[in-house]
């Protein structure tokens, strides 16, 4: 049994990760046994992902005031939280490649940006690159029209080489 104390220092610790998250994902874990759940648990660390089955009502205490604030209403049954740090898609890939293997996992809501998305858009957001994946995006979108300028102004310079070489070899050949 939870002690008042207990479930203040659930809510705050829920409020502070909340605070500052970029997603929250919430499933259905019923029907997931004790070792199951620690694997859920271990590749969720592993990847940075914060997990947490909470009660509702705290779990609804907690996150008033942030923007996941909007998934506060269908937060109903049995669910395990599991909220994204600096990569949003960082959860929903978590709880999406565990789901594979373990049909007993079913996502309800996922808050993002401050609005709710279906259980449908958990691929949507798992496809999102990572941090450093968008950077090495954006480096190649801005590189390319600079490297297409490089070579067409070398393009006049090799035409005219490959010529004298064509020359050349014409040359040699007679």
């Amino acid at each position: 049994m939870l002690t008042l104390e207990d479930k203040k220092a659930i809510v705050s610790e829920v409020a502070e990760v909340a605070a500052n998250s970029t997603a929250v994902v919430a499933a259905d874990y019923r029907g997931l046994s004790v070792t199951e759940m620690t694997e859920l648990r271990r590749a969720a660390r592993e990847t940075g992902v914060y997990l947490r089955v909470v009660k509702n009502t705290l779990a609804k205490r907690a996150i008033a005031g942030t923007e996941f604030e909007c998934v506060a209403d269908q937060l109903q049954g049995p669910l395990v939280l599991a909220f994204s740090g600096e990569e949003p898609s960082s959860a929903a890939r978590v709880i999406k490649d565990f789901a594979k293997e373990h049909d007993k996992l079913e996502t309800r809501v996922i808050g993002f940006g401050g609005q709710t998305l279906s259980a449908a858009d958990l691929d949507t957001l798992a496809k999102m690159p990572t941090r450093d994946q968008a950077i090495s995006m954006l480096m190649a979108a801005m590189k390319a029209p600079v490297t297409k300028l490089v070579r067409t102004l070398a393009e006049p310079n090799n035409k005219l080489a490959r010529t004298f070489a064509a020359l050349r070899d014409q040359k040699d050949a007679a």
